[in-house]
């Protein structure tokens, strides 16, 4: 529950530290007091997106800060999930603004996202105002309430992953089609050009190696001329190098008895001798191997022709990518040929998703069934007390041919307040009293099966007034007495008197600014503000005593 909260520069609100408690709790004032604001705080919290209007003008900085006993809840795994401190009782929340434009946000004084804050406090506070109640008209709201009796979240949750796993498949398939489609439109041109460049025999490399050998085959002789003439330098008999370096070798080998270093100079010669030979012997070998061939130069000029018309006609730089573009193109002609196989198993793949979408939604749609029947029972039971005796409730429930995200059901609340009035849409015979008292009537049920530490009504008693407001202050002063914190911001007496707690908001005056404040009322301040709500400014006797009365306190 919320224990308390902290407001620095917000709006009208200077400074504000303000205590609550578990229960039913009041919080009266003059429209315009500050409700709204203290409202617009809170929601800061909760993850809504901030209004640097909403600084307190003149100030730099803004902080909201709330403290949450959650000891009586089990919050342990959500804040071990996300990573957040928590020591199983408390829970701060704190949200700073500045002038400069930077929002930032803390739980337990850990940096957390806006989108985190939202979830941690859709859990921890339900703020009820007005507009919502517009919601009662909505298909998702009403399916939300229907869910939420049927207990069913852990069906949806595994609902969603089969509906998000169907859906990609049948998008995965309608692409596999179109692509086949467009495959086989193309299947005869890419056939062509698959033996064109299947017919050229490509191999990896091969177009350097042609390159090499056709500038070889080109100058031929000259290559064979220079090589003969350099073997002649080497191996001459009489003025070759090889001759000359063993004639050398030799000769200093003979005086390494008497000179020492003439052994290492001869090894030395020796390994020059033994290069020089087997470059020789190489050079002799090319001479042999290199002969002008006018056959072979024909064979490699045609070959790296074509080559070179293939790499034009499909618009690459070497032949490389030629060889890409083959394989591509087998790889896509082989999937072309089993495109029908791989299409049919994809349909096999939606309808094995379809069929456990089907029992997914089934057992979801049972639930629903038996939580409708619970609804229409107990929404008869919670509005007949609330002035409407002849009350007709209905939750009707039909099946959708397709799949939707959460399941194939619509839902529409039926409802009317009269015996001879057919039961229409809520949209269509609700009053703005009836609303108020059918969202309140849901809101208690919900709140019997979801375990929501606060939950604030903000006037939420619009168009009813008398016995029939008294009747829904004990809704919600039951709804507090079941471990829940139960706020209503209102304007009737007859909801102020039975709260455990009563807070006022009020606007103070001087001659720089007009300042917000909240206080928690003592006894004989509840008398006043009651007897004020009474009869106005103005404290008549009468009023006082009528205050006191719906306190039940006797003189």
């Amino acid at each position: 529950m919320l224990q308390s909260l902290t407001i620095r520069n917000y709006a009208l609100i200077d400074h504000l530290d303000i205590d609550f408690e578990n229960g039913f709790s009041v919080i009266t004032g003059e429209t315009g007091a500050g409700k709204s604001i203290l409202l617009g705080a809170i929601g800061l919290l909760l993850g809504q997106r901030a209004d640097l209007k909403m600084i307190k003008a003149g100030e730099q900085r803004c902080t909201i800060e709330a403290r949450f006993d959650l000891s009586n809840y089990n919050f342990t795994n959500y804040f071990a999930s996300h990573e957040l401190d928590f020591d199983g009782t408390e829970c701060i929340i704190r949200r700073e603004l500045t002038a400069s434009g930077k929002s930032r946000a803390f739980v337990n004084d850990t940096p957390t996202s806006l989108n985190e804050l939202k979830e941690l406090g859709e859990q921890l506070i339900d703020i009820h105002s007005q507009h919502q109640n517009l919601l009662l008209n909505k298909e998702n709201f009403q399916m939300q309430v229907l869910d939420a009796v049927a207990q069913d979240s852990k069906d949806l949750d595994e609902y969603s992953l089969l509906f998000k796993a169907y859906q990609q498949a049948q998008a995965d398939y309608e692409q596999a089609c179109a692509q086949a489609d467009k495959n086989r439109s193309e299947q005869d041109y890419m056939i062509y050009q698959f033996e064109q460049l299947s017919e050229a025999h490509l191999v990896e490399g091969e177009e350097e190696e042609l390159e090499q050998e056709l500038s070889t085959l080109e100058h031929a002789e000259d290559i064979k001329s220079t090589l003969y003439q350099s073997y002649a330098l080497l191996e001459n008999d009489e003025t070759g190098v090889v001759s000359w370096l063993r004639d050398a070798q030799r000769q200093v080998s003979n005086i390494a008895a008497v000179y020492a270093p003439a052994q290492e100079l001869s090894e030395r010669l020796d390994s020059c001798y033994i290069e020089i030979r087997d470059i020789a012997d190489e050079l002799s070998d090319a001479v042999e191997r290199v002969d002008y061939d006018p056959q072979r130069l024909a064979v490699v000029s045609d070959r790296i022709a074509l080559l070179h018309n293939l790499k034009q006609k499909f618009h690459v730089d070497d032949a490389q990518q030629l060889i890409a573009l083959r394989d591509d193109l087998q790889q896509r002609l082989s999937h072309i040929e089993n495109s029908d196989e791989n299409l049919r198993q994809m349909q096999q793949h939606i309808a094995s998703l379809e069929t456990q979408l089907r029992h997914s939604a089934q057992a979801i749609s049972k639930k629903r069934k038996e939580a409708a029947k619970t609804v229409e029972q107990e929404m008869c039971q919670r509005l007949i007390p609330l002035g409407i005796p002849n009350v007709q409730f209905q939750v009707m429930l039909t099946s959708e041919k397709e799949f939707t995200a959460n399941g194939w059901d619509k839902v529409n609340f039926l409802f009317s307040a009269n015996k001879n009035v057919p039961m229409q849409s809520l949209s269509q015979v609700a009053s703005g009293g009836e609303i108020a008292r059918l969202m309140l009537s849901l809101k208690a049920m919900i709140s019997g099966v979801v375990k929501l530490p606060t939950i604030i009504f903000d006037e939420i008693d619009t168009g009813v007034s008398g016995h029939i407001a008294e009747k829904m202050a004990e809704i919600m002063q039951e709804m507090g007495d079941h471990e829940r914190q139960v706020i209503s911001i209102t304007h009737l007496p007859q909801i102020a008197a039975l709260g455990k707690q009563h807070y006022r908001v009020f606007k103070t005056d001087n001659d720089d600014a007009t300042t917000s404040h909240i206080v928690r009322l003592t006894t004989k301040e509840r008398i006043e503000e009651l007897a004020r709500m009474l009869s106005g400014s103005t404290l008549t006797q009468a009023a006082i005593d009528n205050a006191k009365a719906l306190l039940k306190i006797e003189d």
